[in-house]
C-alpha cells in the first residue's frame, strides 16, 4: 500500500525543491494538499510520479516541478482572486486555494468538472468554486481575476480571457510548440499584456488553445 504522505514529501524534496521552488507558502501548499484525492482511484498509486499525470485526452495535471515554477513565477497573493483554467480533477485549485483569498476553477469537460467539485469539497476548500464553460471564454462573472494561471499547453490566447484580467494582473502559461515550449508571464497595464519568458517547459496543447500559428502572444 503506497504511503501518500511519504510519496508527498519526497515529491517535494525530490522534485519541487532541486527546481529552486523555496518559498514557504508554495511548499506548505503542496505539503497539505493530498494529491491523490484529486486523481481517478486507479491512477492513486501513480498521483505523484514527477511528469505530467494524463487525466484525459486533453487533460493533464502537471509535471510538479512545472506546477510549483509556475506558481513562484505568477506569485500569488493572500488577497488576490485566481482563474484557474482547465483546471481538470481540482488539484491545481486545491493548492492554489491555499495562497489565494479565492479560486475560481474553470473546466469544460463536465466529468472532470463533477469530480472537481466534488474532490474541493470532500476536502473541505471552501474558497473554490468549479465552473463548467468554454475554457476560451473564461469567466466573466466572477472577474476581474488578480491572477489567471492556465494548466496546460497554449499556442494562442482568447481575448476573453486577456479583457477578464485585472490591470496590473497576471497571468501565466504554457506556450507550447510540438517538443518545444517556454512558460511566459504575462502582466496586463492597461488594455495590453507584456510578456516574459520565465523558463522552458512543455505540455499538451489544450485544444481550446490551439492554433496553426503557434507562440501567439498577442
Amino acid at each position: 500500500m503506497t504511503n501518500f504522505q511519504t510519496a508527498r514529501e519526497s515529491m517535494v524534496d525530490c522534485q519541487v525543491r532541486p527546481s529552486d521552488v523555496t518559498k514557504y507558502p508554495i511548499i506548505d501548499a503542496l505539503l497539505q494538499t493530498p494529491k491523490e484525492k484529486f486523481v481517478p482511484i486507479e491512477k492513486q498509486s501513480i498521483a505523484y510520479m514527477g511528469e505530467h499525470l494524463t487525466l484525459s485526452e486533453n487533460r493533464i495535471i502537471l509535471d510538479p516541478r512545472i506546477f510549483a515554477k509556475m506558481l513562484d513565477a505568477v506569485s500569488i497573493k493572500s488577497e488576490e482572486l485566481v482563474l484557474d483554467v482547465a483546471c481538470g480533477t481540482g488539484y491545481s485549485t486545491a493548492v492554489i486555494a491555499k495562497l489565494a483569498q479565492a479560486v475560481v476553477a474553470l473546466e469544460s469537460d463536465n466529468k472532470l468538472a463533477e469530480f472537481a467539485q466534488k474532490a474541493l469539497e470532500d476536502e473541505g476548500v471552501d474558497n473554490a468554486i468549479v465552473i463548467y464553460g468554454e475554457l476560451q471564454n473564461g469567466d466573466e462573472k466572477h472577474g476581474l481575476y488578480d491572477v489567471i494561471i492556465i494548466e496546460g499547453g497554449v499556442q494562442k490566447l482568447s481575448e476573453d480571457l486577456k479583457t477578464q484580467l485585472k490591470d496590473g494582473g497576471r497571468i501565466i502559461c504554457i506556450f507550447t510548440d510540438g517538443a518545444i515550449g517556454q512558460c511566459f508571464l504575462g502582466i496586463k497595464r492597461g488594455s495590453d499584456i507584456t510578456w516574459r519568458s520565465e523558463f522552458d517547459a512543455t505540455a499538451p496543447i489544450i485544444k481550446d488553445f490551439s492554433e496553426t500559428k503557434s507562440f501567439s502572444l498577442v
